[in-house]
């Protein structure tokens, strides 16, 4: 599987998880229907706790990118989750905060652009961000 962990890094380790799992679905590494490795089996090939592992199965399977099932395990929903008034709302307070802290930092309107323009043709083709 495509996970990397960043044992450094501030972000909670099942969030990491969760994020590139999402990531992954994007950029059609993954599918719907697709199988998700054991919460074990993922735990073991990370170097994870399984109960970190099995946080973060359970926000994907909250945010319905997940579907779990005790004899076929986590598997990509299908179909995917729509667009949600509180999806909505996520999405907009947190692209606020990220365009407050780059004005804060002195991007203007067309690096702003351009970067949402190469980020969403990168997670199109399937690339790294």
């Amino acid at each position: 599987m495509f996970l990397s962990i960043d044992f450094q890094s501030e972000r909670p380790i099942y969030e990491q998880i969760y994020r590139q799992i999402i990531e992954g679905i994007a950029k059609n590494h993954l599918e719907p229907g697709d199988s998700l490795p054991s919460v074990r089996q993922l735990g073991e090939q990370l170097g994870v706790n399984m109960h970190t592992i099995h946080k973060s199965y359970q926000w994907l399977r909250e945010d319905g990118y997940v579907v779990m099932d005790r004899r076929k395990g986590a598997t990509i929903a299908n179909p995917l989750p729509p667009k949600t008034k509180i999806w909505e709302e996520r999405r907009r307070e947190e692209l606020t905060f990220l365009l407050a802290e780059g004005l804060v930092r002195g991007m203007k309107i067309d690096e702003f652009e351009k970067e949402l323009h190469d980020l969403l043709k990168s997670l199109e083709k399937g690339g790294r961000l």
